[in-house]
């Protein structure tokens, strides 16, 4: 039975489903950080293909300007061309065109990190992030992926579900200790979405990065379902939860609720549109 916090899986069996393109999207999703380039057998051996196919897929994306290919070692690797979907996702995300304007302010005003995550799978995405001018705590690019259940947007999103549902999803997930501190226990993380679901807000500390306090509030649709959430985050070296419940979440609030009720002025959009220029013939 398929849980309804989980989308469903591909339907590969369908007669719709086209193999090869999902083969060249696991070429492509083959190489990160533990492989930042590989040859040919290494991309067959990660993929699960044969040679002669890897050889295929492998000149078919660079053709196409996804991969590159070392002149000299032949091994191939990412190009930045993949950056481009990426980059047209954001651009024609409706939601975070209307919080752009709100994140920078509260970056601002409050001189601290913000960052502005949907639920994908398993997995917050951090979509938006303003970094704190002063300090960064650690490197968490665009795109960053972190699990559900050790992050505070993952919790506070999980808060408007039920304890049924938050329990079989939860059972549902590896729990990976990223750090001495990362709590797995699943009863304990049940209580902690329940807290979240009381208080309106969710704080964690050192649950993916050590030295990461990250507080967290819902920002809601119409029907006020939670569709995304602003985190904040902190030295926890620094602050106590206390002290930065008290300083960041009434803002965090009240950020919130301007962009789940109120468009931002024009003015203050401004900044984030880009103006493409035509090209001149040649």
């Amino acid at each position: 039975m398929e849980h309804p916090l989980i989308p469903p899986p591909s339907n590969s069996s369908s007669s719709l489903y086209v193999q090869s393109l999902a083969t060249g999207m696991k070429v492509l999703r083959a190489f990160g950080a533990e492989h930042p380039s590989m040859s040919l057998p290494e991309i067959a051996a990660a993929t699960g293909i044969s040679k002669s196919a890897a050889q295929r897929f492998a000149f078919t994306l660079e053709a196409l300007g996804l991969l590159n290919k070392d002149p000299h070692t032949k091994r191939y690797s990412l190009s930045s061309l993949n950056l481009e979907p990426g980059y047209q996702y954001l651009q024609c995300h409706p939601l975070l065109e209307r919080a752009n304007p709100y994140l920078l302010d509260l970056n601002q005003r409050s001189g601290e990190t913000v960052n502005f995550a949907e639920p994908s799978g398993d997995c917050m995405v951090y979509i938006g992030r303003f970094s704190s001018l002063v300090r960064l705590i650690m490197h968490m690019p665009v795109g960053q992926r972190i699990p559900i259940y050790c992050s505070s947007t993952g919790r506070m999103y999980l808060s408007q579900f039920g304890d049924e549902e938050v329990h079989a999803f939860l059972s549902s997930t590896a729990r990976v200790r990223y750090t001495p501190q990362t709590e797995t226990e699943l009863d304990k993380l049940c209580q902690l979405v329940q807290k979240a679901r009381h208080d309106g807000y969710s704080w964690c500390s050192d649950q993916y990065y050590t030295g990461d306090l990250a507080l967290s509030v819902p920002v809601t649709d119409p029907s006020g379902a939670t569709i995304a959430c602003i985190n904040l985050s902190v030295s926890s070296l620094k602050w106590t939860s206390q002290k930065a419940i008290e300083k960041f979440v009434p803002m965090m609030l009240e950020t919130a609720r301007l962009i789940s009720t109120t468009p931002p002025h024009p003015s203050a959009q401004r900044m984030f549109k880009v103006a493409v220029q035509p090209r001149s013939a040649p």
